[in-house]
């Protein structure tokens, strides 16, 4: 199996009609390339305006999430008889930024709550038994979850059985039988009314709150006492969807919106620390995605992911700033592992995959269960290929899974679940469980789903958006261009292919970036190609671009940049 190192590209939507353009150009009053790009991502008229509004007041009614008002009729009644309540997250950033967001939002409605992280290595994914027990002991009454248990049958009838009302709120594929418990509230569900089935964990934790509070406020519970102002609560929202890699459209991306510009001007000591201990100086959906989240992420991958929501809550700058310095010391530790691993699984690989292989699954003895579902990012990104990372210990294995557009992992998990103990998940990510004797009978099995899908999946693509000049990237059409962030998951950057362009001045920086300048005609602007010092020799001649034009910010001065995503010779 060779690594992929051809890409094919292709416009979203090779035809629009250029009148269009125009009349969205007027009606909106923007540049004709933010008028074509718009269009090429089926945004006009009402849609274009309210998509570059982004309003909080667009979001919807929170009682279109199933199971809604028993939920909220429930944790009133709690806080009304000053019943104690429990908050059970996950190790993910996630559950992390979930888990806070309810502890605090409880706690400013008047709520007596505690909360529980379970242990990646100990626990496993999913409610735990033993913080059920734990709950129930210690006088809880109510017990909340928050990006996961919608696939928790077990734990939900011992919830039951411990006298315990369980609310359920999760975003990942829900199963065919839903677990027996007071309220699942998750947008996936079949029966959702909601618009937006794509949100976060911590964004269906988000609605939960403004439902409750409208309950409250319904209830003459603030007649007495302040009334909490939930837009304080965005930035952990926007922390959360941007590391969980859902959509950044419509709902998602209002929240993100709001909430990046929350941990911009943030005092929270802990996101403070963390972002000095990442040396990050200006917020975007990219510094939280490869700064932030993955030092959050380093707790719940090797130790403990409590500290994570800790930091989170966290009020005193020296604890902070202790705090963080420890999960950046971790994250280290996460890259050793992660590096490490994955020159095991491509050496794995060079002596096991077959040419035609539509699928990796690979396991090891000694992998970290922390880092595997990275490594099954990164053999995606390098094979493009769905794989599975199993981590063996003893007679079990715990695997996670990375997938490629059109290959849907839950489902074809589920075609294999005959060899597979237990797993969960969604479209592009999952995590299962299986017996070491199961793991070659899944692999065949997982194989066998891959090569019943078209050929045409397996060839990579790289979509742009339109066609341009270097003359029509000026500074004033390129901050149009920023408009639409936040960039993410389902609202990329806008790409342009750039035609009979050449290079000059080329230099390697770091031993892995090149950087360049675009010559096209009279017009020359700065180019920057990450992890492209490889590729130094594709330069030469006349070549095609797909870029992404962005605003380079440094020493306070201001410059446009391509931000190369791909080269070829001009005219392929």
């Amino acid at each position: 199996m060779e690594p992929i190192t051809t890409r094919l590209w292709e416009q979203r939507c090779e035809d629009f009609d250029p009148a269009a353009v125009t009349s969205l150009q007027k009606e909106l009053n923007v540049s004709a390339l933010l008028a074509q790009v718009l269009i090429q991502r089926g945004l006009e008229g009402d849609l274009a305006r309210d998509f570059l509004a982004g309003s909080l007041v667009n979001l919807p009614d929170p009682g279109l999430l199933p199971d809604m008002t028993p939920a909220v009729e429930r944790l009133s009644a709690a806080l009304q008889a000053g019943e104690k309540i429990a908050v059970h997250g996950d190790y993910d950033v996630d559950g992390m930024s979930g888990a806070a967001l309810l502890v605090e939002g409880l706690t400013a409605c008047g709520a007596d709550v505690d909360y529980h992280i379970p242990l990646r290595l100990r626990d496993g994914y999913g409610l735990s038994v033993v913080a059920l027990r734990e709950a129930a002991a210690s006088g809880v009454k109510v017990v909340v979850s928050v990006d996961c248990g919608v696939s928790a049958m077990e734990e939900a009838r011992l919830a039951a059985e411990l006298g315990l009302d369980l609310i359920i709120t999760d975003h990942h594929q829900p199963p065919p039988q839903l677990p027996h418990a007071l309220a699942v509230i998750n947008p996936q569900r079949s029966d959702s009314e909601f618009p937006c089935a794509d949100l976060a964990g911590v964004g269906v934790g988000f609605f939960l709150l403004a439902g409750l509070r409208r309950q409250l406020r319904d209830n003459g519970w603030f007649a007495t006492r302040p009334e909490p102002d939930l837009k304080t609560l965005l930035d952990l929202v926007a922390l959360g969807t941007v590391a969980d890699l859902v959509p950044l459209r419509g709902i998602n991306r209002i929240l993100t919106r709001y909430g990046l510009n929350l941990l911009e001007q943030t005092r929270r000591p802990g996101i403070m620390a963390l972002k000095d201990v990442a040396a990050v100086r200006e917020v975007t959906s990219g510094t939280v995605g490869y700064q932030l989240a993955p030092r959050l992420n380093a707790a719940g991958r090797l130790e403990d992911a409590s500290q994570g929501v800790a930091l989170l809550l966290e009020q005193d700058r020296h604890t902070a700033r202790q705090t963080a310095d420890m999960l950046d010391q971790l994250n280290q530790e996460r890259r050793a592992l992660e590096k490490q691993t994955f020159l095991e699984a491509v050496t794995m690989l060079a002596s096991t995959a077959k040419p035609e292989q539509r699928s990796i699954v690979l396991a090891g003895e000694g992998w970290h269960p922390g880092v595997i579902g990275i490594v099954a990012s990164r053999l995606v990104e390098r094979f493009h290929r769905p794989t599975v990372m199993i981590a063996l210990d003893g007679d079990n294995g715990k695997g996670s899974a990375r997938s490629i557009r059109g290959f849907h992992l839950y489902q074809e998990l589920q075609e294999c679940a005959d060899t597979l103990n237990a797993f969960g998940g969604h479209e592009m990510a999952a995590g299962l469980s299986l017996s070491r004797e199961q793991v070659e009978p899944f692999a065949a099995v997982f194989e066998a789903r891959a090569k019943s899908m078209s050929d045409d999946l397996f060839l990579p693509r790289l979509r742009y958006d339109i066609e341009a000049t270097l003359d029509e990237i000026s500074m004033s059409n390129v901050r149009e261009l920023e408009n639409m962030a936040p960039f993410g998951m389902g609202n990329s950057e806008p790409q342009l292919l750039i035609r009979d362009v050449s290079a000059r001045r080329v230099e390697v920086l770091g031993k892995q970036h090149l950087r360049f300048t675009a010559v096209q005609g009279g017009y020359s602007l700065a180019a920057i190609a990450f992890g492209m010092a490889e590729r130094r020799d594709e330069l030469q001649g006349s070549i095609d671009l797909l870029v992404a034009p962005q605003i380079n910010r440094y020493n306070g001065r201001e410059t446009v940049q391509l931000k190369v995503k791909d080269v070829r010779p001009a005219g392929e």
